[in-house]
């Protein structure tokens, strides 16, 4: 990923200045490069750069040179810091990354024009790219944020649902919802990487079908992480989706399995009282007894190896698919 990082980072601050300098100002501060003065801030964390490194490496997976899937990469990048931006706002998030979020920051209205900035300029990036590819990039991504959108949308409804009865949010459509929300992106920047490296469509189709896979994996791991993850590793504080009453997968599936804990579960999920303190303790040991924690593992575990299955079926640059394999098994390591 470092070498991927390196390879798109100049373009990337190219993109992000050719923003408004207030906005650009935020795009920076976002991508953990400044502080809030706009000041470089080597202590700043730019995340880990999954999606630029797999647009590259799914360009060099087609036998194309990973330099031709930098505007993809960098295209993803920018989607990817718009949607953290704008889900921080309607989660109430106030810490990403270990800093505050960027409408604690800056302020409400400021982060949704600074997400909108990032939106319209991985667009441009991408419909700016050269070679004959550039269209079925563009509509790729254009597809790719409609699914965001749905899976966000479906994310936010899932809130008002209740934690039983006939409207309860099942695994299944928890599973739908992370694919959009999640996968959609992972997918589309393999997939971005193959476009513009001129694979054919079924490659293509392969790639995305992988990274969907890679991104229901990926988000199975935060949802372990939004319950039981450490602070200094997530940037949020513990407990932080319980205190929310977000239906994640963990406590879904904890649901799902019946009994006598997930009775209890269901008492005190929907008792209409906080669930912080000891209250988000005793959830937490109820979701892990009821089998919640290591049914969220399995699953990742499932998609992962389903992820892989794809990347061995698939003709691809044996080098750079072995690179994949290596990166879509650290992306499920990082947690456990």
């Amino acid at each position: 990923m470092a070498r991927c990082r390196a390879l798109v980072r100049p373009a990337l601050v190219e993109a992000v200045g050719r923003l408004h300098p207030w906005t650009g100002e935020m795009a920076a501060y976002a991508l953990g490069w400044a502080d809030p003065a706009g000041t470089p801030d080597p202590t700043g964390s730019e995340g880990k750069g999954v999606r630029q490194a797999l647009a590259l490496l799914g360009a060099e997976a087609v036998g194309a040179d990973g330099a031709e899937a930098v505007p993809g990469a960098v295209a993803v990048e920018l989607v990817h810091t718009f949607s953290l931006l704008h889900d921080d706002i309607m989660d109430a998030d106030a810490l990403r990354r270990q800093r505050p979020a960027v409408w604690k920051e800056y302020g409400t209205g400021p982060a949704v024009l600074a997400g909108d900035a990032l939106l319209a300029q991985a667009v441009a990036v991408l419909a700016e790219a050269p070679g004959r590819h550039t269209g079925a990039a563009v509509r790729r991504l254009c597809g790719t944020l409609n699914d965001l959108v749905s899976g966000q949308a479906e994310d936010l409804r899932f809130e008002d649902r209740p934690w039983h009865g006939p409207g309860a949010v099942s695994p299944d459509q928890y599973r739908s919802m992370a694919e959009h929300k999640t996968g959609a992106l992972l997918g589309c920047a393999l997939a971005l990487g193959a476009v513009l490296g001129g694979a054919p469509d079924r490659t293509v189709t392969a790639l995305d079908r992988a990274g969907r896979h890679l991104g229901l994996a990926f988000q199975a791991v935060d949802d372990v992480l939004g319950i039981w993850g450490d602070p200094a590793v997530t940037g949020k504080p513990v407990h932080a989706d319980l205190r929310r009453g977000k239906k994640t997968y963990p406590v879904l599936v904890a649901l799902a399995g019946g009994g006598e804990v997930a009775h209890e579960l269901v008492t005190l999920l929907s008792s209409g009282r906080p669930v912080d303190g000891e209250a988000a303790e005793l959830v937490a040991a109820l979701v892990e007894e009821a089998g919640g924690r290591a049914a969220t593992r399995d699953e990742a575990r499932r998609h992962l190896d389903a992820a892989r299955r794809v990347l061995r079926e698939t003709p691809l640059e044996p080098t750079a698919a072995r690179r994949l394999d290596a990166l879509f098994a650290h992306l499920l390591d990082r947690t456990w």
